[in-house]
C-alpha cells in the first residue's frame, strides 16, 4: 500500500512537472482609446455602451460648421492664387519677349522669374491648407478603427470635446491572448509553438485551445531594486509570503480559432499546457514531445 501511495504521488508529480498546468492566468486582449483629432461640441452620438462594432463604424460626429467654412476660406485662396499666377505668367511672357527684342534688361526678366517662382510657391501652399481644411473637416466624424466592443463610455450629444482626450475605450476583438503565470520550475517544459487547453471560470464544459506565442523575460523584482516608475516590466505576485517560492514568468498564449465563450479582459482561465505543438516554423502541425 505504501509502495503503491508512493509511485501515485511520484506519477502526479511529474505529469504536474512536465504538464504545466495553472490556475493563475487571464484574458487579455489590446485596448484601442477613441480620441478626437480635432475639439469642438458633439452633435451625434450613434452607438451606445458595450455595443459590438465592425470597422468604420461611425461613433459620434462633432459639429462641421467652423471646418465647413475653413474649406471655404482654403478654396477661395486657391482661386486667388491661381488668378495671381496667371497674371505672373503673363508678365513672365512678356519680359521673355522683350528681352528677346532687347527691349528689357536682364534684371528685368530675372525678377519676372523670382515672382513668378513665389506665385507657384503661394499656389501650392493654398493647395495644402485647402487639403488640411478637409481633413478637419473629415476628422469630424469619428469611426472604429478595428473590430471590437464599445466599452467606458461616457458621452452624449453637446459635450464638447478637445483632439487628443481619450473619450472611450474600443476592446479589439481580434486581439485576444491568454496571459499564464507559470513557476520558472515549469518553464522548461513549455515551449513556443506548444498548445494548451483553455478552461475559462464558470465554463467548465467548454474548454478551448491555445498556443503559446512567447515567454516572458522578465519581471520586475520588488526586493532591493529601485522603483519602475514606467511599469515596462510585469509585477507578478506571490500568494505566500512566510515561503520562498519560485518567481512566475508571464507565458503569452494566442487563442485557437473562435473560442465557444464571449472573452473578455481580466476574466480568468485556467491552462493546461499538453504534448501537442501547433505548425510554426520547422515545427509540424500535433508534433509531440
Amino acid at each position: 500500500m505504501l509502495l503503491l501511495a508512493g509511485w501515485a504521488a511520484f506519477s502526479l508529480y511529474q505529469r504536474y512537472v512536465q504538464d504545466p498546468w495553472t490556475r493563475d492566468a487571464q484574458v487579455r486582449a489590446n485596448v484601442v482609446g477613441i480620441a478626437p483629432r480635432v475639439s469642438g461640441p458633439i452633435t451625434r452620438v450613434t452607438v451606445i455602451d458595450n455595443q459590438r462594432l465592425q470597422k468604420g463604424d461611425l461613433l459620434f460626429e462633432i459639429d462641421p460648421t467652423d471646418f465647413k467654412s475653413q474649406v471655404d476660406i482654403a478654396q477661395s485662396q486657391v482661386l486667388n492664387a491661381e488668378a495671381n499666377l496667371k497674371q505672373l505668367q503673363q508678365n513672365l511672357d512678356r519680359q521673355i519677349e522683350l528681352y528677346r527684342q532687347h527691349v528689357n534688361s536682364l534684371q528685368d526678366l530675372q525678377n519676372a522669374q523670382d515672382t513668378f517662382s513665389a506665385g507657384q510657391a503661394q499656389l501650392a501652399s493654398a493647395k495644402a491648407n485647402l487639403e488640411l481644411a478637409k481633413l478637419n473637416l473629415s476628422y469630424t466624424k469619428v469611426s472604429a478603427p478595428v473590430n471590437g466592443f464599445v466599452t467606458n463610455m461616457n458621452v452624449s450629444p453637446g459635450t464638447y470635446v478637445t483632439a487628443g482626450k481619450q473619450l472611450m475605450a474600443l476592446v479589439d476583438t481580434n486581439s485576444y491572448w491568454i496571459a499564464g503565470y507559470f513557476k520558472e520550475t515549469q518553464l522548461p517544459h513549455i515551449h513556443p509553438n506548444q498548445k494548451a487547453r483553455i478552461t475559462a471560470l464558470g465554463f467548465n464544459n467548454q474548454p478551448f485551445e491555445a498556443v503559446v506565442e512567447g515567454i516572458g523575460w522578465g519581471i520586475y523584482v520588488q526586493d532591493g531594486s529601485a522603483s519602475d516608475p514606467n511599469e515596462l516590466l510585469p509585477t507578478v505576485s506571490q500568494t505566500i509570503d512566510w515561503v520562498r517560492l519560485p518567481q512566475r514568468f508571464p507565458v503569452r498564449l494566442r487563442v485557437l480559432g473562435d473560442p465557444p465563450i464571449p472573452l473578455r479582459i481580466g476574466q480568468t482561465v485556467y491552462v493546461a499546457m499538453t504534448r501537442e505543438f501547433s505548425a510554426g516554423p520547422g515545427q509540424p502541425a500535433n508534433a509531440q514531445r
